[in-house]
């Protein structure tokens, strides 16, 4: 009887946890809740609506760089009323509850009322989707691309279990994303997998799943990736080259202008590293994203110099800037996604 009394209160305890955080986000207030009471709401309380912004980290390193804090961070600005939900694989629960835990940008994106950090448990994520058999048969050891295909798989999973909007971590958000079911055009009758959304358990992305296991081929690099949501999409839609800054949608799904997310190409990502003589507005963007692995020479941020990546994060993630970048001079840009 007593542990059943000691079950009731404690669901109790965590409804209410709950109501208090939902209430929280009408403030508009970015670090305004206790990251001490978020730690009592489990991912699928904050979860539960398909509206979260979701990061995932497949490496294992334990504190995120300066690129992915400002990622966060500028998420947790823009969507100030959504859950923003990072899974880190090199995080783990005792770790999480530890309070000595202290690297700088964990405890700057913890104390953001609407961000939660949880581990990223693949074994778990996977269950119920084709996922989970083709990670009991895989050798990661053996795979060149793993941390890419892993990460892959994940956000894959993610969304599937929990719907929202996924971002890649090198993804800087500047103002809302105005639809709920997207994929991004990275080039005319090309998507990226850098960022999607749609709701959970939608048919596109279980498409997706199956595709990803039945076409898997890890030794060609974006395969499982923005090559599989380009496969998926050519399959159901007759797609054509972007004219002007206009969106295409087709079964209900959009695929959304490179300028949304692309106006800096791969090719040119160099540019986010370079003085510019005018600041581009990007009025017809939603995100940037800066192409963090094609930075093999790990080029840094560097207060002062005014180039353009700086200004961003001055702009849309100012923590991250005063307390990563102008708090430490000589922090360098660690490899991410």
């Amino acid at each position: 009887m007593l542990k059943e009394i000691q079950l009731v209160l404690w669901g109790f305890f965590v409804f209410m946890f709950a109501i208090l955080y939902e209430l929280s986000l009408q403030s508009g207030c970015v670090f305004s809740f206790t990251p001490i009471t978020k730690r009592f709401l489990m991912q699928e309380d904050v979860m539960s609506q398909s509206r979260s912004i979701i990061f995932a980290e497949t490496t294992d390193h334990p504190e995120p760089p300066p690129l992915v804090s400002c990622s966060v961070e500028s998420a947790a600005r823009i969507y100030h009323d959504r859950p923003v939900v990072f899974f880190m694989k090199g995080l783990n629960n005792s770790t999480w509850l530890d309070s000595n835990y202290t690297y700088a940008a964990f405890s700057l994106l913890s104390a953001m009322k609407n961000v939660f950090i949880f581990p990223l448990q693949m074994e778990s994520l996977f269950q119920e989707t084709p996922l989970v058999a083709w990670y009991h048969n895989v050798n990661a050891i053996q795979e060149k691309h793993w941390v890419h295909i892993s990460s892959d798989a994940s956000r894959l999973a993610l969304i599937w279990k929990y719907g929202g909007i996924y971002m890649d971590t090198d993804v800087i958000s500047i103002r809302p994303i105005p639809v709920a079911n997207f994929l991004a055009a990275q080039a005319s009758q090309f998507s990226s997998n850098g960022i999607f959304g749609f709701p959970h358990h939608h048919w596109f992305i279980w498409d997706c799943i199956k595709d990803f296991v039945q076409n898997y081929n890890g030794r060609i690099w974006g395969n499982q990736g923005p090559f599989l949501m380009t496969r998926r999409l050519r399959a159901l839609c007759n797609l054509t080259n972007f004219h002007n800054v206009e969106d295409q949608s087709c079964q209900n799904i959009s695929f959304l202008h490179p300028q949304r997310f692309y106006p800096i190409p791969y090719q040119a990502w160099r540019q986010n590293y370079e003085v510019w003589d005018t600041n581009p507005d990007f009025n017809d963007s939603y995100a940037l994203q800066l192409w963090n692995f094609m930075n093999k020479e790990h080029k840094p941020v560097v207060a002062g110099s005014n180039v353009l990546v700086e200004n961003l994060y001055k702009t849309y993630c100012p923590t991250t800037y005063k307390d990563l970048i102008q708090g430490s001079g000589h922090m360098q840009q660690n490899k991410t996604e």
